[in-house]
């Protein structure tokens, strides 16, 4: 019941975004943006509600993809509220919550008959801490193809009202490069706090996901530096950036999904 509420408030506030972007709703941003704000908070309140009662039970840490899936959703729902503070990033910030209703209707599918019982308080903020890592800069990738369309577009000189949902390209590196930071530093705290809790870490189910997610670390610091030093921008920047994603993608869903569907082994 939560998820169907959850994704048809998404939905109103991700439409109302985008049309007070839209030129023949020119005239109204205002009564839009009031509905998107509105219609935004309640369905981040209801989706962290659900997630917190879905993820956290009495007694251990329960995750599945799905759930996994939707704790991004929320944090996709949470940047599209904090960017939509810019007028020019509100069509932007319309897609990402068309994106969260998505993951939020996914919740609690396929979810494990029993919580996690083993990990230690620990080990489940080592999890929630790499999850909630992953969230930004999976946002972080949406941004970067979101870019990489904008570029294209403008090298093109293609000429529509749908211009109107694209910020200026800078506007749009910045939004970038602020979630790499904030990505990467979640993700070095989710690696050390690894290696701080998790005994054996190389073990033989962990040392691919620890290996790639290292190396997806040492790429977004190269990005954040060639950024800071050098002004790294354009689409040199964004494909660094994807392939660092993909990286940490396979690092994460990859490695689980050999693990749970086609090895038959737990996650934990």
């Amino acid at each position: 019941m939560f998820q169907i509420t959850i994704f048809f408030v998404y939905l109103i506030a991700g439409v109302a975004f985008g049309l007070s972007r839209w030129p023949r709703f020119s005239d109204q941003p205002k009564m839009l943006l009031s509905i998107g704000v509105s219609c935004g908070l309640v369905g981040l309140l209801l989706h962290s509600y659900l997630l917190w009662t879905e993820i956290l039970p009495p007694g251990g840490l329960l995750l599945s993809l799905a759930n996994s899936a939707s704790f991004i959703g929320l944090q996709l729902a949470l940047i599209a509220l904090l960017g939509a503070r810019d007028a020019a990033l509100r069509g932007l910030s319309g897609g990402l919550l068309l994106l969260a209703a998505i993951t939020a209707a996914m919740t609690s599918w396929q979810t494990p008959v029993t919580p996690s019982t083993e990990l230690t308080w620990q080990l489940q903020a080592h999890v929630l801490i790499s999850l909630f890592a992953y969230g930004l800069l999976t946002v972080g990738a949406i941004v970067a193809v979101y870019a990489l369309v904008q570029d294209q577009r403008l090298r093109s000189a293609k000429l529509s009202p749908i211009n109107q949902l694209f910020a200026p390209l800078e506007t749009t590196e910045r939004l970038l490069y602020g979630i790499t930071a904030a990505g990467f530093t979640a993700l070095a705290l989710a690696v050390f706090s690894g290696f701080v809790f998790v005994e054996n870490l190389f073990a033989q189910h962990l040392v691919h996901k620890t290996a790639l997610s290292m190396l997806a670390l040492l790429l977004f610091g190269i990005l954040l530096a060639g950024r800071h030093f050098a002004g790294w921008r354009g689409r040199r920047a964004v494909y660094l950036y994807l392939w660092g994603f993909l990286v940490l993608g396979l690092a994460y869903f990859g490695s689980r999904y050999i693990l749970e569907y086609v090895l038959g082994r737990s996650w934990n």
